[in-house]
């Protein structure tokens, strides 16, 4: 868990001379700046994340914040197809694990 963590970290942005190996990182709730909050399958390689299969989550439905997510959408979660986003690495805030219920 710990290295896949400093992966991780190394991806968006850690200190790093040279850029990580491309890395699949399944099934990912992407907060991006501006707002904008994805989930779908993630794959990092350099400067780029591109997330497959991706659903911009417009209303989160929940009552305690967007962890409640990691399971799944609840009821009141409104999403909207966008198919495949590549965002710049400089534009992801977080990335949060989700389960395959997804």
């Amino acid at each position: 868990m710990q290295i896949e963590l400093n992966e991780l970290l190394s991806a968006v942005g850690g200190k790093q001379t040279q850029h990580p190996a491309p890395k699949e990182w399944g099934t990912q709730i992407v907060v991006a700046d501006r707002g904008f909050v994805y989930v779908g399958t993630v794959k990092t390689d350099g400067d780029f994340a591109t997330i497959t299969n991706a659903r911009n989550i417009r209303k989160w439905g929940t009552t305690q914040g967007l962890g409640e997510l990691i399971d799944g959408p609840k009821p009141e979660t409104k999403l909207d197809m966008v198919g495949e986003v590549v965002l710049p690495m400089r534009a992801v805030i977080s990335f949060i694990k989700c389960s395959r219920n997804w």
